[in-house]
Parts: structure tokens; C-alpha cells; sequence
């Protein structure tokens, strides 16, 4: 199978690189960035992509691609990071800019440059998705420049000689104008790569990597109730022997309202055999007692849920058995895991940096199919299983569920609360037929009281942040555009049906600067 290798340099973009190529039917295989280029790993592969990096390819000890990449005659595209190191190996120079290139910025193409065909059927002009503090200076010997952001800053490049390509924005961003294009242009037009990759063939692939680390052992999954946790049962149970499968749901009291009832409905439709149920409200509650700090919550949330993981393991009389997670790439890349060990941390999430399941990982005990999936690829993944649509369209819901919605400490009044205004907000979405429009949404308590009016008396009431997105796939996202008359409308409904809620809130941040979660 033709395939697209992707060298990671730590940036937080590429795995998204790989789920555009695949989004072509072609496969794309991650490695580290100084992977050398022999042997097993070089096996199918007709094309090279270089990843973006927080690093600065004048660095001394910045990471570089192995030496023998220029021989080996593939046509390599540097993003970011990857044409300043190749410009800075080459013979060019690279240097800081005055002021970062970040977020959309004009590309104008160089006329009479057609470069080899990256950027046919690009408009003259079009809007990239820059996210760079550093810029080529001089292009490395043999380069041409095919097109320019503002102020002639080099943005595209080629190398017709070695067959090296250069973009200095992202075309991988759904923020890019035409990225997909540019890619397509890549994958299909430059390297010929044949489209023999679909989600079909992912579910063999990870089927046999399955298989291969179980050997027929037992397999215990932690389930949220979540889209990812579900359609990892689904998968376990589709591909393992189910009397091997024990799938565990810990009732964490920090659920939305009636999911508990909605997860075990789920689970046992999808043919559960051993489905277990552990009621830990308490426990949580106390282990959050007096915390505000967003990490410190995650980190004792996940250790709490191994805690009991262990404790119910016991119990029900399977040792050894290996932990599955429905961990998503997502998770990881946010939580400084992605491939490239540059990979920065922007939030730890519970399910991957808990010192508990770290050490667990290190042992070899940690399953997590998913994770080189994307929030879409995970719902077509679960059409492909069966996992019925009610499950397959919700909205993510974070694996700490309440307790990183919940801003300041958590307890149960405060659960209670948010569970009943979150309620109201999707039931009107629902109703208002903007559900399926929007990627996520959900709502916040805010640890602030605000003075308002209740009849005819003055009244002090909590103040609750409201967040919907649109996205594909939550690496960026926009703020869903509502009409005036939805948000009024969802604004009087919260507030006459949850007489705490004093004062509601919308939150029109997109992603980046900030996070889709409050924490």
C-alpha cells in the first residue's frame, strides 16, 4: 500500500497532517523526526512530509530530519518548522521575525511559478493559517519563491531539482483556504500515491495490533458514556471473544443528568456480557474537597478513577487484565504525548498524564485503540461498528466530566446546578433544531455570584458561561454564530427553569487563543 510518511518535530498539528492524507484514501504513518529512513520504515512509502515544531531550526540542538532524507530521491514537503530546517540544513538562512505570523494571513502567489504543481488551482491570493515566530531569510541554493504572505515574507518554495517542496503556513488548518487542495496536490499529483486507504482498513490494522498484545487475556474498559468510551466497547466487543471483555462504568457524580441510566442502556445494547457498574459519587466528591486549580483536579480525578479501576479489577476476579482507554490523539497532543518529543503541554487530560496510568502505560497494561483518531474518525469508526446514531452524534464530553466545567471547587450542589442548566441548554438546542449544526456545547459555572432581580426583590444568583463551536475535528474551532433571537431565547429558558442561575453568559472565544474546555 502506497503510503505518506509524516516526521514529527513536536508540533501540535501533525496529527493532523496524517487525518488530511487519509481524508485522501491514502495511508500516512507518524514517526519521530529523526527517524532514519531504512528498512521497515521506508517500506511503501512515496512521499515525505516534514512537521511544524515550537523549536527554532537555529537552534544547536533543534530537531533535524536524518541526513540521508535528500538522497533517498521522494518528494519531501517542509511545513513550518520542516522548510525553515530544511532551508537551515541547505544552505539558507532562517531568522526571528520582528512580530509573530499567527492566525490568518494573505498568501499572494509569485507569477510565472507554478512549482511544480503544489499550488495549482490556488487562487492569485487566499488566506493561510500562520503560526510561526521565526521566517526564511535567504532560500537555501536551488529554491524559488512560488508565493509570499504580507510584507514579501517567503510562504511557499520549491526545490525542482531535489524534488523538495516548502509551505511556511498550514494547509493541514481547516482555517486555510484551500489547504486541502494544496495537500491533495502533494499526495495525489506529486508523489501518485494511490488511494487504497479507508477506515475499513484502520479497523484490520488495529484489530490485529489488538489481538497481538492480548493473546487472548482479559480486557477492562473504563466508560464515561462518551462517544470515544463507547465506540471502544463497541470495537472491543466486536474484534475480542466478549466473555474477555469487562466493561466498567464508574458513576463519578460528575455526569450529566440521567446519563448514568442512558450509559448502561448503551452498553448493554451493543451486546455487553460483562458490564459492571460502581457508584463512587462520594469518593469524588471528597477527593475535589476544597481544589480549584484545573490540574490538580485532573490529576486526582485520574487517579481516583485507576484507584477504583483497581479496587473493582479485584473484586471481580480478573489480575492481569489490560486497561483500555478510549483515548483519542487529541487527548495526547494536548497533553504533551504526540509523537515528537517536543510535544508541548497546553491541558493534561485525566486519561493520559495520571502518574497511576503512566505507570501503567510503562507496563505494558495500557490499551487505547483510538488514539490515532480524530473526533470524526472516532463517529465514523462507530457507524462502521453498528453504535447507534443517538450515541455516534453527541456532543464530546470530557472524560472529567462536571468537574472541569465547574470552575472553583466542586461539590454536590454545584453539580446539581450545572447539571440542571447544562440540561436546559441542549434540550433547547435540541429543539431549536441547532444541535447537529454545532461541533460542541456545553455550559459553565462560573464561581461568581451576580445581583439581579426576582420579582419584585433583589437577588444574588450564580452566573453560568454558555460554549458552543463549530469544528471538524477540535484542534481549531469558531464560536458558533447564533441568531440574536436563539441566544435570548435559551438565555430566559435557563434562567426561568433554574431560579439559582442569575445571569447568563456566552462565550464567543475560538480555539486558538483559547481551549474549547473552560479547564
Amino acid at each position: 500500500m502506497d503510503s505518506i510518511l509524516i516526521l514529527d518535530y513536536g508540533s501540535q498539528y501533525t496529527q493532523l497532517i496524517g487525518r488530511r492524507v487519509r481524508e485522501l484514501g491514502v495511508y500516512a504513518e507518524i514517526l519521530p523526526g529523526d527517524t532514519a529512513l531504512a528498512g521497515k520504515e521506508a517500506e511503501g512509502v512515496i512521499g515525505v512530509i516534514l512537521s511544524g515544531s515550537p523549536r527554532s531550526a537555529y537552534e544547536t540542538d533543534a530537531p533535524r530530519p536524518d541526513s540521508a532524507l535528500y538522497a533517498l530521491g521522494l518528494p519531501v514537503l517542509g511545513i513550518c518548522y520542516g522548510i525553515q530546517v530544511m532551508t537551515a540544513e541547505l544552505g539558507g538562512t532562517v531568522r526571528r521575525l520582528p512580530e509573530r505570523e499567527y492566525g490568518k494571513k494573505a498568501v499572494r502567489l509569485v507569477p510565472g511559478n507554478a512549482g511544480g504543481g503544489l499550488l495549482e488551482g490556488m487562487p492569485h491570493e487566499f488566506s493561510s493559517w500562520m503560526s510561526h515566530g521565526d521566517s526564511i531569510e535567504t532560500p537555501a541554493p536551488g529554491f524559488e519563491v512560488l508565493a509570499v504572505s504580507e510584507g514579501g515574507i517567503p510562504a511557499a518554495l520549491h526545490d525542482s531539482e531535489r524534488g523538495l517542496w516548502g509551505l511556511q503556513f498550514h494547509p493541514e488548518v481547516s482555517h486555510c483556504e484551500g489547504g486541502s487542495r494544496i495537500l491533495e496536490n502533494f499526495v495525489s499529483c506529486i508523489c501518485g500515491a494511490k488511494r487504497e486507504w479507508s477506515m475499513a482498513a484502520y479497523l484490520d490494522e488495529v484489530a490485529q495490533r489488538v489481538r497481538e498484545k492480548v493473546k487472548g487475556g482479559d480486557v477492562l474498559l473504563l466508560i464515561s458514556g462518551g462517544v470515544d468510551s463507547t465506540v471502544a466497547g463497541a470495537l472491543l466487543l466486536r474484534i475480542l471473544d466478549p466473555e474477555r471483555v469487562h466493561l466498567l462504568y464508574i458513576d463519578t457524580g460528575l455526569m450529566r443528568k440521567d446519563e448514568s441510566v442512558e450509559v448502561m442502556r448503551n452498553l448493554r445494547e451493543l451486546g455487553a456480557v460483562h458490564l459492571h457498574r460502581a457508584d463512587a459519587e462520594g469518593e469524588f466528591l471528597d477527593a475535589l474537597a476544597g481544589i480549584d486549580d484545573p490540574e490538580e483536579k485532573r490529576r486526582r480525578i485520574g487517579d481516583l478513577f485507576v484507584t477504583i479501576q483497581e479496587r473493582e479489577v479485584a473484586r471481580l476476579g480478573i489480575p492481569g487484565a489490560f486497561l483500555v482507554q478510549g483515548t483519542l490523539y487529541t487527548d495526547l497532543i494536548e497533553s504533551g504525548k504526540g509523537i515528537g518529543a517536543s510535544a508541548q503541554v497546553i491541558k493534561s487530560h485525566h486519561n493520559v498524564r495520571s502518574p497511576l496510568i503512566e505507570a501503567k502505560r510503562k507496563a505494558g497494561l495500557v490499551i487505547e485503540p483510538l488514539d490515532r483518531l480524530y473526533k470524526d474518525e472516532v463517529r465514523a469508526l462507530g457507524r462502521l461498528l453498528g453504535v447507534g446514531e443517538q450515541v455516534v452524534r453527541r456532543h464530546p464530553f470530557p472524560g472529567p466530566g462536571l468537574g472541569v466545567r465547574i470552575l472553583g471547587e466542586v461539590t454536590k450542589e454545584r453539580c446539581e446546578l450545572l447539571r440542571e442548566a447544562d440540561a436546559v441548554y441542549i434540550e433547547e438546542l435540541k429543539r431549536r433544531g441547532l444541535y447537529d449544526r454545532i461541533w460542541q456545547a456545553f455550559a459553565v459555572l462560573l464561581p461568581l455570584r451576580s445581583v439581579g432581580v426576582a420579582g419584585d426583590e433583589r437577588k444574588y444568583g450564580s452566573v453560568l458561561a454558555l460554549r458552543a463551536v463549530a469544528s471538524e475535528d477540535g484542534m481549531t474551532a469558531e464560536v458558533y454564530p447564533f441568531e440574536g433571537h436563539d441566544l435570548l431565547g435559551i438565555s430566559t429558558a435557563i434562567t426561568n427553569r433554574v431560579s439559582e442561575i442569575g445571569r447568563v453568559v456566552y462565550d464567543i472565544s475560538s480555539k486558538p487563543p483559547a481551549t474549547i474546555e473552560w479547564e
